[in-house]
C-alpha cells in the first residue's frame, strides 16, 4: 500500500466516523442531559478530583457535548481557560447556549480532534475525555497519543469512560450504539502516562464496569 493510498484510507475512516457522530447526536442532543445521568458515571468525580495546581490552567475537552463537564470545570477552576471540541453542530449549539456565562474564557470548536494537528502542541495543562474515546473507533489510540503531544511536560490526561463487561450481549448492545467496550483504553493510558488516579468501578450490579483515569505526561 502506498503512502497516498494509506492517507486516503485514514481520511475516509475519519470522515465516516465524523458523519456517524453527526447523525447520532443530531437525534440525541436535545435529550442528552436528561438521560445520560443514569449511566454516564464518574464524570463529576473525575472533575472534582483533578489535581490541577497551576495558575490559569488551559484545559481542553474532546467531545464536549452539551457543556456538562465544562460547566463544572469552570466552577472548580475559576481562572481556567477552556476549550471544547466536538464534531456535532447540534452539540456545539447546546454548549454555546449552556456555557454563555463563561464565554470570556471559553472557546468552542466544531471540528474533530485528530492525530497530527499542531493547534495545541505542548500548550495544554489538561486534556479531558469523558465518554468519548470508546465511541471514537478505530482512532481512539491516535487521540490518546495526540493528547500526549498537546500536553505540557507534567500535564494531565483525564478520562472517564466505559471499561468492560462480562456479558457478550451487553457488549453487542453497546456496539450497536457505536461504543467499543473491552477494556482497551487503560493499557495504552498506563503506557504513556504516570497514573495519578487509576480505578475501575462496577455499575448496575456488575453488568458493566466504567473507569476513571488521571495520568501525568511522562
Amino acid at each position: 500500500m502506498t503512502d497516498n493510498t494509506l492517507h486516503k484510507k485514514i481520511s475516509t475512516n475519519e470522515n465516516d466516523q465524523t458523519a456517524n457522530m453527526q447523525s447520532y447526536y443530531k437525534l440525541h442532543a436535545a435529550i442528552y442531559d436528561l438521560t445520560r445521568w443514569s449511566f454516564l458515571f464518574g464524570r463529576i468525580d473525575l472533575i472534582n478530583r483533578l489535581p490541577l495546581e497551576v495558575p490559569k490552567p488551559k484545559i481542553l475537552e474532546v467531545g464536549c457535548g452539551t457543556g456538562y463537564n465544562l460547566s463544572r470545570i469552570a466552577k472548580r477552576f475559576p481562572d481556567a481557560q477552556m476549550i471544547g471540541v466536538d464534531v456535532s453542530d447540534d452539540m456545539i449549539a447546546k454548549s454555546t447556549q449552556n456555557l454563555s456565562a463563561y464565554k470570556d474564557r471559553l472557546t468552542l470548536l466544531k471540528q474533530p480532534y485528530m492525530k497530527g494537528d499542531k493547534t495545541f502542541n505542548n500548550s495544554l495543562d489538561c486534556v479531558v475525555f469523558s465518554y468519548s474515546l470508546t465511541m471514537i473507533n478505530p482512532q481512539w489510540a491516535d487521540l490518546i497519543l495526540q493528547a500526549k503531544e498537546d500536553l505540557k511536560p507534567g500535564g494531565l490526561i483525564a478520562v472517564t469512560d466505559f471499561h468492560d463487561s462480562r456479558f457478550e450481549w451487553f457488549k453487542q448492545h453497546m456496539g450497536n450504539n457505536h461504543v467499543r467496550m473491552d477494556g482497551h483504553l487503560t493499557p495504552l493510558l498506563r503506557d504513556h502516562f504516570e497514573p495519578v488516579i487509576d480505578e475501575e468501578r462496577s455499575a448496575y450490579l456488575g453488568v458493566w464496569e466504567y473507569m476513571i483515569f488521571v495520568g501525568r505526561k511522562k
